[in-house]
């Protein structure tokens, strides 16, 4: 299938590793031009030339961190024009609410709430002028269902699919569709950390966590983060425009309710 999508430009946040990194290049995959920042310059570099080996896009890389005003205007600076917008960024600290201060609060809702308002402000009434744009937040399984220790994921990346739920209605006339996606436990490096956070609190080994969570995911596996970047793909497809306000959990079956 071809997703119409060649030649557009795209901006993948946190797109040197992970989740982020295999948007880009399920995007360019597709024929997107994109603009990769991360605050990695090592990471961005190795991703950049993976992705030009395998594809015929252009790429940029932008080496700044997303969460400062200065940094999202190098990002946004680098795009001739925004189609496609990614967003994305580490999730905060695990812990027992009972130790945050409000410090890590504000922190945690800068960069999984504020900023992705603050890079879709920037691009949304460019989108409504030309007729097209895509904007995909990745966001969190623990929206659906709360994890516990992820207290300040929780509360903040929440903040931010109810303020999307208002704004992508408002939107769609214009094809210009906002979504997200809530990712499960995927094979990544976050993935990991996390797994040694639940084992220190817990005084369990990373094994008998990673072996816990194995055992509670239907599929009976982590998600390939290659899996994660196709969905995102066909979310900013051209035959998505009919799709907006929505919260894709993509988790192996783990939650398990109607809605």
């Amino acid at each position: 299938m071809d997703f119409g999508i060649k030649n557009k430009w795209g901006l993948v946040c946190a797109g040197s590793k992970g989740l982020g990194r295999a948007c880009a290049e399920s995007l360019a995959e597709e024929g997107v031009n994109v603009v990769i920042v991360a605050r990695g310059a090592e990471a961005l570099a190795e991703t950049a030339a993976h992705i030009g080996e395998n594809t015929e896009v252009e790429v940029r890389t932008v080496a700044a961190d997303i969460t400062t005003p200065e940094g999202r205007k190098e990002a946004l600076g680098a795009c001739p024009q925004l189609d496609i917008l990614v967003n994305n960024a580490g999730g905060p600290p695990a812990g027992n609410f009972r130790d945050f201060e409000i410090a890590d609060w504000e922190k945690a809702l800068h960069a999984n709430m504020l900023t992705p308002i603050e890079l879709i402000k920037s691009v949304l009434d460019g989108m409504i002028e030309r007729k097209f744009g895509r904007i995909v937040n990745i966001t969190s399984a623990a929206v659906k269902a709360p994890i516990p220790i992820l207290g300040l994921s929780n509360g903040a990346r929440a903040g931010l699919t109810g303020f999307i739920a208002g704004l992508s209605r408002q939107t769609p006339m214009h094809n210009v569709t906002i979504n997200n996606i809530l990712p499960g436990a995927f094979a990544t490096e976050t993935m990991n950390g996390r797994m040694a956070a639940m084992a220190k609190q817990s005084n369990q080994t990373i094994e008998d966590v990673a072996e816990s969570r194995l055992n509670a995911i239907p599929a009976g596996r982590f998600g390939e983060p290659k899996e994660f970047g196709q969905l995102c793909a066909y979310i900013c497809s051209a035959q998505a425009s009919y799709i907006t306000g929505h919260n894709f959990l993509i988790d192996g079956g783990v939650y398990n309710g109607t809605l």
